[in-house]
């Protein structure tokens, strides 16, 4: 007899996620045997409730979720094309900038992304990912006797896996412990929970992170399509918490490169409270080529939300820079001429403007 899934039960819902191609077969009704492979070195997870939302295995949310015979491309040989793991001076935190530092509290994810920029660190057997459950690994202790030692961290950054897969106790135990710590002044959360699993944002986790002010969290939505009504009420359950959201979007090939695609998301996003953070460009990880538009493409998309959309619907677009060099922001604006006191554009409806400094 078929077993129904509770779809409040975030747990239960995790636990029933389709780990292996069997599993693809069995839900589309379709041939995947030639992603066999790619599931072997690429490990799959979506778990139901995302999985429900893909209509086609070739739509924008089917392309994010499901494995590509692309993976095994050997474009590129480095893994870590950002060198997070050179500027860990303690694994699982990553100090890149002098006042901030990565802090990966979590391996588990609630769907493996394809384009993932961590995709070296997902384990190669599903399921088996370790959740901390009661007490703080050692690992994770010597990440906040870092940040305690190192005085020039004012800002720390959750992520991982995701931080939001972590159980609540635990969590909040992190929180507590690293708020503590005087010269800290800001926490962040980046979690894709939200999108792929909203069923974990949970009345009693936004009272729990309530308590650790000021807390920021940075979602992640990549498609219209995943601002669904869970979804929406996830995001309202942390606003309403007192939590500014923001969300950092990948520009993604077939999945949202088109003006019409992000305009919709941009705005669906601030209609729920999540306020356009980041669009960025693909990180050059192995196995991910198709996922990379053109810089060309990139920058008429931006351009296309520039006067267009409101302000608090524009975010910055942005390249991470090979080698842990940093982030840079890449302006859509047309400048056509400068000089000393002078600049020359081209704005939004294609007109050629002047302006004057002095």
């Amino acid at each position: 007899m078929k077993t129904t899934i509770d779809p409040m039960n975030w747990r239960e819902i995790l636990a029933r996620s389709v780990t292996d191609v069997d599993g693809l077969e069995q839900h589309f009704q379709a041939d995947f045997s030639s992603l066999r492979s790619v599931a072997e070195r690429h490990p799959l997870r979506i778990n139901p409730y995302y999985l429900s939302l893909i209509r086609d295995p070739s739509d924008g949310l089917g392309r994010q979720a499901l494995p590509d015979v692309r993976e095994l491309s050997t474009d590129l040989k480095d893994s870590d094309p950002l060198s997070e793991e050179p500027q860990s001076p303690v694994p699982g935190l990553i100090h890149r900038y002098p006042d901030r530092v990565v802090f990966l509290v979590s391996g588990d994810c609630a769907m493996y992304c394809r384009y993932c920029m961590r995709k070296r660190n997902i384990p190669k057997e599903p399921g088996l990912i370790p959740v901390l459950t009661d007490g703080l690994s050692e690992r994770i202790e010597k990440g906040i006797r870092y940040i305690k030692d190192t005085p020039a961290i004012r800002d720390v950054i959750l992520s991982g896996g995701d931080p939001l897969l972590m159980e609540t106790g635990v969590l909040s135990s992190i929180l507590k412990r690293v708020r503590a710590i005087a010269h800290v002044e800001t926490l962040r959360i980046h979690t894709r929970v939200p999108s792929t699993l909203p069923q974990r944002i949970t009345e009693r986790l936004a009272a729990v992170l309530k308590q650790h002010h000021p807390l920021y969290i940075n979602t992640h939505f990549n498609h219209p399509d995943e601002i669904t009504p869970e979804a929406q009420a996830a995001c309202a359950r942390l606003a309403d918490a007192g939590i500014p959201l923001g969300c950092q979007t990948v520009l993604l090939k077939g999945v949202n490169d088109t003006p019409d695609i992000m305009t919709r998301l941009m705005r669906k996003l601030v209609r729920n409270r999540v306020r356009p953070y980041y669009i960025h460009h693909p990180d050059p990880v192995a196995g991910t080529a198709h996922f990379r538009p053109s810089l060309a493409t990139g920058l008429a998309v931006m351009r296309s939300l520039r006067g267009h959309v409101s302000g608090l619907c524009v975010p910055q677009y942005m390249i991470d820079l090979p080698g842990g060099k940093g982030k840079m922001p890449l302006l859509s604006t047309q400048i056509a001429e400068t000089s000393e006191n002078r600049v020359t554009v081209v704005n939004y409806q294609g007109e050629v403007c002047t302006y004057d400094f002095c």
